[in-house]
């Protein structure tokens, strides 16, 4: 597999982020183990590779971490600085790159064509100046991956980690690492798709690629024939600088425990509208289908939706709608433990005419806008979301990683 000018494609990927990000602003962090902690501070979301080697995995409760690496920082998580040091690398990157993707908050794709030129070296040396570039502007570690394709970029990446680089042209060391890898470790593979592969002996992702494509396209739809083009080599997946429209926009999580008390849930819905309306307002969308989804305490589904009376991305509307969803859980008084609000049948905002009532209500969400811009993101919010006392002192809740707008990856 050769390449010709406009073929290579990067994928820079920080090492443990969070983990990293904290270090940045407590230096004396560095070597010690550290845990990030989620929402309320219950279970592990990230952890420095120190705390991995000491058996802590990600989503572990905070009293079975502390078992294993009592000597560990836990640190809740703080996304407002994580999108501050995200943001720095985005535009780090675009010193060097004339395309890239802010695929996630700790996750670039780049056409990485330029790098010879940016540093005056070959590829390989210019790679690792980049990554050094990171360590030296940023401060956090990255490993990228170079090839001719987005997934082997991200391959090559990912098998770097940490704090490593490949660049993956020649035949013989792709070959060797579609080997190594197993197709699990492919993105846009999930567990089911793994299980249809491997029932046809298709393990590693050397087998996808030698798979036959036509199989593998009636198996996995037009997405896992986009994977197999991929692996040989043939960027079918392009970078995308903008974010596609998304097909839907959710907001909400776990709420902390199993919760039962009618006015708790309804101050949960409500504040996860308050924030879905923000988002549909930043994306410039109104939905005309509102879902709900509960996880209740047998780890069960439940899930209504509703058709709303046109589109809209007003809390006015919306509001009674979801209320009107959560009466409908059956049984009541079952505990909840996660809850999701989801704005289906997404239209651009504008593509109507507003009624009086609708030019009162943007106004009115207009004016809570400046309000809250000003003063703090939730000082003015729903009398509904009292129940919740604890939840609006901590500022940790204030920002939320789906708060962070403009990545592809949601």
């Amino acid at each position: 597999m050769g390449y010709e000018m406009g073929n290579l494609i990067g994928h820079l990927d920080a090492d443990c982020f969070y983990a990293s990000a904290e270090r940045v602003r407590f230096p004396h962090l560095k070597e010690i183990p550290i845990g990030v902690l989620g929402n309320q501070g219950a279970c592990v979301i990230a952890k420095s590779y120190e705390m991995k080697a000491r058996g802590v995995t990600t989503a572990m409760p905070i009293w079975e971490a502390v078992s294993h690496c009592p000597e560990g920082v836990y640190i809740k998580r703080d996304f407002q600085w994580y999108e501050v040091l995200s943001r720095k690398m985005l535009e780090l990157l675009k010193q060097y790159s004339p395309t890239v993707e802010y695929y996630s908050i700790d996750e670039f794709f780049f056409e990485a064509d330029y790098l010879e030129q940016a540093f005056g070296c070959d590829l390989p040396h210019a790679v690792a100046a980049l990554q050094a570039k990171f360590l030296e502007q940023v401060g956090v570690p990255v490993s990228i991956g170079v090839s001719t394709s987005r997934i082997l970029a991200k391959l090559g990446s990912d098998s770097a980690k940490p704090y490593g680089w490949h660049v993956l042209i020649e035949s013989e060391l792709i070959a060797k690492l579609l080997q190594e890898q197993p197709v699990g470790e492919l993105t846009g593979i999930g567990f089911r798709s793994g299980l249809k592969l491997e029932a046809l002996g298709i393990k590693t992702c050397a087998d996808l690629a030698a798979a036959d494509r036509k199989m593998i396209r009636d198996l996995l739809t037009i997405k896992g024939e986009a994977i197999w083009y991929e692996l040989q080599g043939e960027s079918v997946i392009p970078i995308q600088v903008t974010r596609p429209q998304h097909k839907c926009v959710a907001r909400g999580g776990s709420l902390g425990g199993r919760v039962t008390d009618p006015e708790v849930l309804n101050g949960w819905l409500i504040r996860n509208l308050e924030r879905l309306t923000e988002a549909l307002f930043a994306y410039g969308y109104q939905c005309g289908r509102l879902c709900l989804e509960l996880q209740l305490k047998d780890r069960t589904g439940w899930a209504r939706q509703v058709l709303l009376h046109g589109h809209t991305d007003a809390f006015e509307v919306l509001a009674p709608a979801a209320q009107k969803l959560l009466r409908q859980i059956d049984p009541a008084g079952t505990p909840v433990s996660y809850m999701h609000l989801i704005a289906k049948d997404l239209r651009t905002a504008g593509q109507r005419q507003l009624s009086l009532l609708d030019q009162q209500t943007s106004r009115a969400n207009s004016l809570k806008r400046k309000v809250n811009q000003s003063i703090g993101r939730f000082a003015l919010r729903s009398g509904a979301t009292l129940t919740l006392p604890e939840l609006y002192s901590d500022q940790a809740h204030d920002h939320e990683i789906c708060d962070i707008y403009g990545k592809t990856c949601f």
